[in-house]
């Protein structure tokens, strides 16, 4: 049996190498013309640096140029999309027809964008034929009409989303951003959503009189979790599994990535169980989540599956930023650090990310140095009395990153309480 592939977002170089130990592949937008124009995304200059370290560890590549595009934008894209394949990336995700028509003029594969909404098999037949080696069907499809789908096809593979944010509009293609704002640059369509879903709105008629909603976020969808069916998913046939969030923090990322590989190997070595479902949802809980729906697989989604109440993150975890690194010694894999904003103690969930730099490390803090000695914990460090300590680091990291604690305690009046 073919395993199917985890495909995993990234908005930058660090949350491709959080993804690396666990996705098969990484999908991610360059400066222009992808659904998250927001985003942080990758620079045309990066990408040698990034696919040459995705070729080296396995990954595959895939190029997000999914927006709808005017003439004056073609021969950029065609430009940027002719770069990417003589680097090596291994296919691009595409919802304009033109640009699956450079794709193909290229001899590059190409995914259909759900923003294309392929809800049927005679529409994903019709991409088949055009050429599309891949097709991500529309999110709102339950897993029966996905099977139909699948069974129709000949040679296309099927890929859908199994965790993160969900739209309120069909597949994403909503022009509400675009429309309250009053200009396309703010538009879904074009990677610049500002998101009025997730806000409050009071429903009412002519006369004023408030109907059903009065200041409820009633278009809040809660995110997508589908971790306690991936055997459902698996035995659908379906070719990948992608998770959203190229907005997404590199820990998230790499959270999210590693709680379904598990998954996934748990389903191939028979070892999936109610226990590890429970620990699983723990693990997804700590990161950002609005709450979790199965989305529309097994039923039509209605107001269980939104957020009534608060339109962001619902987890107790916080990245609570203590200091820098001043300088790293490779011969002794140690890191003197600055701490100004609170304190450090053995075990402590410690994560490390450039600025300047591209450092992403994440591991508990196993040993910790003051003055040649060593201790559980760190003297309180603050901006006029800053605390100097050494720290044994699993990675490589760079003067100037900055050290983070992943915690869910208090966190106030610059310190976090343990």
């Amino acid at each position: 049996m073919k395993k199917v592939e985890l495909l995993a977002p990234a908005r930058d170089f660090k949350a491709i190498k959080a993804a690396a130990p666990y996705a098969d592949s990484i999908y991610f937008g360059i400066k222009k013309y992808n659904m998250r124009m927001r985003s942080e995304n990758i620079s045309l200059e990066k990408l040698p640096e990034i696919i040459d370290f995705c070729k080296k560890r396995k990954l595959r590549t895939y190029l997000t140029t999914n927006v709808l595009v005017y003439d004056q934008e073609i021969d950029e894209i065609r430009d940027n999309i002719q770069q990417a394949k003589e680097l090596g990336i291994d296919a691009v995700i595409v919802h304009d027809i033109a640009i699956m028509e450079i794709a193909r003029s290229l001899k590059l594969p190409f995914h259909v964008s759900t923003q294309c909404n392929v809800s049927n098999s005679l529409s994903a037949r019709f991409y088949e034929k055009l050429g599309a080696q891949r097709i991500i069907l529309a999110r709102e499809l339950s897993l029966e009409k996905i099977k139909e789908i699948k069974r129709n096809l000949i040679s296309a593979e099927i890929e859908t989303f199994i965790h993160g944010a969900m739209c309120a509009s069909v597949s994403g293609r909503c022009y509400f951003s675009q429309d309250i704002c009053g200009t396309e640059e703010k538009s879904a369509n074009r990677g610049s959503c500002i998101q009025p879903c997730r806000r409050r709105w009071w429903v009412k008629d002519q006369s004023g009189n408030e109907y059903i909603y009065d200041g409820v976020r009633f278009m809040n969808s809660r995110d997508l979790c589908t971790i306690a069916y991936i055997p459902d998913l698996i035995e659908a046939n379906i070719d990948a599994f992608k998770i959203e969030g190229r907005m997404r923090h590199p820990h998230y990322v790499e959270t999210v990535s590693k709680v379904y590989r598990e998954a996934i190997d748990a389903y191939y070595d028979d070892s999936f169980s109610e226990d590890k479902i429970g620990w699983w949802v723990t693990e997804l809980k700590r990161v950002y989540n609005r709450g979790f729906t199965p989305g529309f697989y097994f039923k039509r989604a209605t107001e269980e599956d939104h957020q009534h109440n608060y339109p962001y993150n619902l987890s107790h975890y916080r990245y609570i930023r203590i200091g820098k690194i001043f300088k790293y010694n490779a011969n002794k894999d140690c890191a003197t650090v600055n701490l100004n904003n609170g304190y450090l103690q053995k075990g402590a969930d410690l994560i490390i990310m450039g600025n300047k730099s591209d450092t992403y490390i994440h591991q508990d803090l196993k040993d910790i140095e003051i003055k040649n000695k060593k201790i559980d914990i760190t003297p309180r460090g603050t901006k006029k009395n800053p605390i100097k300590a050494k720290i044994r680091l699993d990675e490589e990291a760079k003067a100037g990153d900055t050290i983070y604690v992943f915690t869910n305690k208090t966190y106030k009046k610059g310190n976090y309480n343990l």
